[in-house]
């Protein structure tokens, strides 16, 4: 729609100042002459926009010119409300700031979308605080002090001090070059550098932060996709890693395969002699997990539903475990 790329225009001149027609007309994907009769609807419509002349010309709006977000159509205002309504923000600290922002995007839409937009938006749930068995999903809880100091560091581009509590270990104080933040199934992790190495911090896990005024030691720019990618391969190939040989009902391999660091190998389980083809059904992987605690756990959940079948070290820890439970439970209650 004309009105939509009006207005596409307008932020674009306000968010990057000059830009020429050709500029404009890729942007838009449309053509200069579109662009130029743009342009012109736009003066006759009171918009300060004009004309700079010469080799590196092209159109500009006034200083200090504003607009309100009356450009909104209905799918762009409701995409704005269903993200508000995600919980991601919490993990850095940004609740409170992202429920302001939607009420005043509300505010500023077009009366003819505030009422249909708003009411859409309640029929759409995104990342619901459980599941449809009442159990209640993992998120970071990081107080906003926490996660402020650690966001302005980041932003600024200065060192970090932080408390930090790593798993299994007494909590300690680092000073840390902060890169980036990134937000994983509600779990919010700092991704930072020390002594020049790489390193990954659990914003849950920062007992405290102090923003200090040394400038951080980070390169000029990021790709923070890339590196979380490549920062999670490390730890794939990491550590004390296990590969155990497993059979699980079809019904729990997503489970499996999705908890596992890696599947190696897959095949349908062959037939017995006399048994009808697929009678079993059952799956046999190769896969690997992050240590002998990571492949207890993530077996011990699967239950009955799926069988170790190597290493024998796993499958002893299994039957002690299940052992013990069933002694507790054979007992006569007191």
């Amino acid at each position: 729609m004309r009105a939509d790329r009006l207005v596409s225009l307008v932020l674009l001149l306000r968010q990057r100042g000059r830009l020429s027609a050709t500029a404009l007309a890729q942007e838009l994907e449309v053509s200069t002459r579109t662009v130029l009769r743009d342009i012109e609807a736009l003066s006759a419509a009171g918009v300060p926009v004009h004309a700079e002349r010469g080799r590196y010309g092209g159109f500009a709006l006034l200083p200090g010119f504003r607009t309100e977000l009356t450009g909104l159509n209905h799918d762009e205002a409701l995409a704005l409300l269903v993200a508000g309504s995600r919980r991601g923000a919490q993990a850095f600290g940004l609740g409170s700031a992202l429920a302001s922002a939607m009420l005043k995007v509300v505010d500023a839409l077009p009366e003819s979308h505030r009422d249909t937009a708003t009411g859409v938006a309640e029929r759409l749930l995104i990342d619901p605080e459980t599941d449809l068995l009442a159990r209640r999903l993992d998120g970071d809880d990081v107080p906003d002090p926490i996660a402020g100091e650690v966001r302005r560091a980041v932003f600024a581009g200065r060192k970090l001090r932080i408390r930090y509590a790593a798993v299994g270990r007494p909590p300690r104080w680092r000073t840390v070059d902060p890169v980036g933040l990134v937000t994983v199934r509600e779990q919010g992790y700092l991704l930072a550098i020390r002594s020049g190495e790489d390193r990954t911090y659990r914003l849950s896990r920062i007992l405290a932060a102090e923003e200090l005024a040394e400038p951080a030691e980070r390169p000029d720019r990021v790709d923070l996709d890339r590196a979380w990618q490549e920062r999670g391969t490390r730890f794939r190939t990491g550590g004390d890693q296990v590969t155990v040989l497993v059979r699980v009902d079809p019904a729990r391999r997503e489970e499996l395969v999705g908890t596992a660091l890696a599947v190696l190998a897959e095949e349908a389980e062959e037939t017995q002699e006399g048994e009808e083809s697929g009678a079993d059904g059952w799956l046999r992987l190769e896969v690997t997990f992050q240590d002998a605690r990571h492949a207890e756990w993530v077996l011990w959940k699967l239950a009955a539903d799926a069988e170790a079948l190597s290493p024998q070290w796993l499958r002893t820890a299994l039957r002690e475990r299940a052992s013990a439970l069933a002694a507790r439970y054979g007992a006569s209650t007191r």
